[in-house]
């Protein structure tokens, strides 16, 4: 005899609370959440209990330390929003970069112009900030007029501010060439052991335009300068010394050496002074 259909209904419904009563089914009578919270704390609790269930050993690092450890460090993130400066900035930065290592063809002797690597080498030494004070002094001791005994005095001056700025530019920004070349022993006698600002540059810059200033010389001799001065800061590009922004800031502040140093310009009678304590001859100080 088949069955009442509103009793049958009724104990499908009463089968099913039973059913949806049972431990394996209570997360359907719970109400919706949020989904990111609740998938966070279904994590977390997963995680105590099994850290509770499998505590670790003395010797291992916790759920916690390992999750710390797989952590990315901040500066291996990706930057989703860049703005356009430091988009920008990347973009010269990693230019410069190319172009410098492009240029460096006397790195080594193997490179595509390794033949000239020494005349390129004896190019930069002479514009080396041990060269040029150690000739100035020399020039200073054999001078005897007071005209040249002042100009000689004044770029001895210009010549010790120029590597004392250059190194301390470079100790503070610590920047790297575009090849990993170690210094040489006279870079690091003139502290010269970095590669931004180029000093060989600022050097060039600041010496030509000095020269030009305040001596009386031919036009080809002008222009010679000239050229000895770009090349100069060129060569170490060559070398792999520098990047190209590195030479070209090394010829900004060069002219601001030379800008300063006329503004500060010493008399005759405080270089004839400055001689005469260099020298003890305080006799001679009139």
């Amino acid at each position: 005899m088949p069955l009442n259909p509103s009793r049958s209904r009724a104990k499908d419904r009463s089968g099913t609370s039973s059913v949806l009563g049972w431990p394996e089914f209570l997360s359907l009578n719970v109400p919706p959440r949020n989904n990111r919270a609740w998938r966070r704390s279904g994590q977390s609790r997963s995680q105590q209990n099994q850290q509770s269930e499998n505590p670790p050993e003395p010797g291992e690092p916790s759920v916690k330390e390992r999750r710390e450890a797989t952590r990315l460090p901040d500066e291996d993130c990706m930057l989703l929003n860049p703005s356009f400066r430091g988009i920008a900035i990347n973009s010269l930065l990693a230019i410069d970069i190319c172009l410098s290592k492009r240029l460096g063809v006397c790195v080594h002797t193997t490179s595509s112009w390794g033949s000239m690597r020494s005349a390129v080498t004896l190019l930069a030494l002479t514009g080396h900030g041990i060269t040029w004070i150690c000739g100035t002094l020399v020039c200073l001791t054999q001078s005897n007029t007071l005209a040249g005994q002042e100009v000689l005095i004044n770029l001895l001056i210009a010549l010790i501010l120029d590597v004392l700025t250059v190194a301390g530019v470079q100790n503070l920004v610590r920047r790297k060439g575009p090849w990993d070349i170690s210094p040489g022993f006279l870079d690091c006698v003139a502290l010269d052991t970095y590669s931004f600002p180029a000093a060989h540059a600022s050097r060039a810059a600041m010496v030509s335009k000095f020269l030009l200033s305040h001596l009386v010389l031919a036009v080809p001799l002008r222009v010679l300068l000239v050229l000895w001065a770009v090349l100069m800061g060129l060569s170490r590009v060559l070398l792999g010394q520098h990047h190209l922004t590195d030479m070209a800031c090394g010829f900004a502040l060069g002219f601001l050496h030379f800008s300063l140093m006329e503004t500060v310009w010493l008399s005759s009678g405080a270089c004839q002074t400055l001689i005469s304590i260099g020298t003890f001859s305080w006799g001679s100080v009139h």
